[in-house]
């Protein structure tokens, strides 16, 4: 899940910081709260690929968008591109996923928290 964020952070500030222009609104823009859920799941199907080492029963990213979300990669690649250019809000979407995880993670330990490991 963070190897996944991280590299997609990296090759989003890659993109942007290759520029001289603003990253221009594209036409068919993902909603920020879409686009957040989309972080949310993306993150969530990466951690349960790690977890089950040599289960193939989970979706490609590619396919998962399109099916769940009914948008193609290009859409989710431009949008992201968009978000990517505001780097402090883009940090504030990722905050979100992270709180929205931990929060799940409460959930599923029965309500007690949980000790993060050192």
């Amino acid at each position: 899940m963070i190897k996944y964020s991280l590299l997609f952070i990296a090759i989003a500030l890659t993109t942007v910081s290759c520029k001289d222009a603003v990253v221009e609104k594209p036409k068919n823009l993902i909603e920020r709260s879409k686009m957040v859920d989309i972080i949310y799941d993306l993150s969530i199907l990466e951690a349960a690929r790690t977890q089950t080492a040599g289960v193939q029963n989970y979706p490609k990213s590619t396919e998962f968008i399109k099916n769940k979300y009914k948008i193609d990669s290009l859409t989710f690649a431009k949008s992201s591109q968009y978000y990517a250019s505001d780097i402090k809000e883009y940090k504030k979407m990722y905050n979100e996923v992270k709180e929205r995880l931990a929060a799940e993670r409460v959930k599923l330990n029965g309500g007690a928290p949980i000790k993060e490991n050192p």
